[in-house]
């Protein structure tokens, strides 16, 4: 089998499809939640704080050249190595929201599946019946 049958074998088989789509919408659905972190909870989580966003909290840990604004994004740009321990705060609230709305989805999508209901096993045919009463009858 030449390695191009062997790919197309693979790529159209369910299962990898069903992997690259749910990475696709993966994803997307990342970046919705990014947003919602970014946009809708750290400024409620801001105001309740005292106003504070969390992604300028850093310390530099170079020089700072003089003139240069104390902002992350510009002790970035002028190239002074940064402990950017806001940054990695906000990805970490991020990744757990995430993680609580996969959990929910899963969750919700498990309770909506209806479990087909145990099939019953086929009726024992009489003859056997009959059987098994005489070799219980005889043990007696």
């Amino acid at each position: 089998m030449s390695i191009v049958s062997e790919f197309k074998e693979f790529a159209v088989k369910g299962n990898a499809m069903d992997l690259a789509v749910g990475v696709i919408i993966g994803a997307a659905f990342g970046k919705i939640v990014d947003s919602v972190v970014r946009d809708l909870i750290m400024p409620i989580v801001g105001a309740i704080s005292g106003g504070f966003d969390f992604s300028n909290l850093f310390i530099a840990l170079g020089k700072v050249p003089a003139g240069t604004a104390m902002t992350l994004d510009a002790l970035r740009a002028a190239d002074v190595p940064v402990f950017a321990y806001g940054s990695f705060l906000t990805v970490l609230l991020n990744f757990i929201i995430l993680a609580f709305v996969v959990f929910v989805l899963v969750k919700q999508i498990n309770r909506l599946k209806q479990e087909a209901p145990p099939v019953p096993a086929p009726a024992t045919p009489e003859d056997i019946v009959l059987l098994r009463e005489i070799r219980d009858s005889l043990r007696k």
